[in-house]
């Protein structure tokens, strides 16, 4: 195996407090449910190797003082950014002596978190990680020159695209803040930018201290103003348990999907019809640019029904529809089967960026609107399926 190289981190002041301090904080089940403020560490033989989505997991026969084996479970990333990061399957040599430092989980035994693995060679992998191949053995990728436009004219969406990805300035995974990729390689391991936080539950902070570090991770404030209706409905609401459609297996709703977990999405374009593949919960979507208004009696779905059109070269998406469902699982808000969602993609040909902006209004529950933005490059691998596989389960059950 060769030995892993890690992405040089250079420390330097940024002006990103106020980037850091809104971005959301985004993992499958957020780290609560892990004690990041004790430490675990274990050596045995690798028994086994999942490389899958939402979490990967690793487990090692630990031979204890009485010679009794104790099988560890241990989490890692998503296999889909794992990939992207360039970690692969053949790194992981089942029957081999491994090390793992990370944290315990705070409620099962013999699970932890993957802080730094130590594999039988000596070679170190930190779990945020970016694995580099020697300059010397790379082989030379030739990349396909992409067209800006479609032979009708319009922008050329089509292909694979991510969103940058966002790693802890903890190499570890244990500290610090929750940044894109770019701005934490600026920042000192565990480092938060002035005027940001700490990703909730990590090392030291309130959430990771409190009676009930799940609940407290769970509590956020909702990101829109709600209705009495809409209030009452976030009462009922728990995201640490089943209640969060993430816990189901199931997409969550078209907008926090896209970007979420950095997972890479696919876009299929023709004259009459764009169809958007989404990385996350393998949610799909077909934009009709056909019809200019929505046929009657739809029925309901997470995607719900979009229609779209040109203006200029943005393209403008109307999306009616929906069923029922959660805006935001860390900040308990839903929305009724009145959202309304409008997306304006803009295609840039010289950065090679998507940028998306939204408006999302839903007169039962919200009472503002819930506007975003996100921006995504092409991949650097493959979109695949996401082929959800839950071994963690819902923290808060």
């Amino acid at each position: 195996m060769r030995k892993p190289t890690l992405s040089g981190r250079i420390r330097c002041s940024l002006g990103i407090a106020l980037f850091a301090a809104t971005l959301p904080a985004i993992a499958h089940h957020g780290i609560s449910n892990w004690d990041q403020n004790k430490d675990v560490k274990i050596t045995g033989v690798l028994s086994k190797f999942e490389m899958i989505n939402p979490h990967s997991y690793i487990y090692v026969d630990v031979k204890g003082p009485d010679g009794k084996v104790v099988t560890w479970g241990c989490e890692m990333r998503a296999a889909g950014v794992l990939l992207r990061s360039g970690w692969t399957r053949d790194m992981f040599k089942i029957g081999t002596t491994i090390t793992i430092t990370g944290s315990p989980e705070r409620r099962k035994p013999n699970l932890c978190y993957l802080g730094t693995i130590t594999f039988a060679d000596g070679s170190q992998m930190d779990r945020y990680a970016q694995r580099q191949v020697p300059a010397s053995k790379a082989v030379p990728v030739a990349k396909a020159a992409r067209a800006a436009r479609t032979p009708q004219g319009a922008p050329n969406f089509a292909g694979d695209w991510a969103a940058e990805q966002r790693v802890m300035t903890d190499p570890r995974g244990q500290s610090g803040a929750f940044l894109p990729l770019s701005q934490a390689r600026k920042l000192a391991p565990g480092e938060v930018p002035e005027g940001g936080r700490a990703f909730p539950g990590a090392r030291g902070t309130p959430e990771s201290l409190a009676k009930d570090p799940v609940k407290a991770v769970t509590g956020r404030p909702s990101p829109v103003s709600l209705t009495e209706a809409g209030q009452r409905a976030r009462e009922k609401f728990n995201g640490a348990t089943r209640d969060n459609p993430r816990y189901r297996c199931e997409p969550t709703n078209i907008l926090f999907d896209w970007t979420f977990d950095t997972m890479v999405n696919r876009i299929v374009q023709t004259p009459g019809k764009i169809t958007l593949q989404y990385g996350f919960m393998d949610l799909s979507r077909t934009i009709d640019l056909n019809m200019t208004q929505h046929p009657a009696n739809l029925r309901p779905s997470v995607a719900g029904h979009s229609i779209g059109h040109w203006e200029s070269d943005v393209l403008v998406v109307d999306t009616i529809g929906f069923a029922p469902g959660v805006l935001s699982a860390e900040a308990s808000t839903l929305h009724s089967n009145h959202l309304h969602v409008v997306e304006r993609f803009q295609l840039d040909a010289e950065k090679q960026t998507i940028t998306r902006s939204y408006v999302a209004t839903d007169p039962l529950f919200f009472a503002g609107d819930y506007k975003g933005t996100d921006t995504m490059s092409p991949a650097e691998t493959p979109y695949s399926r996401y082929a959800c596989k839950d071994v963690g389960g819902a923290p808060g059950e």
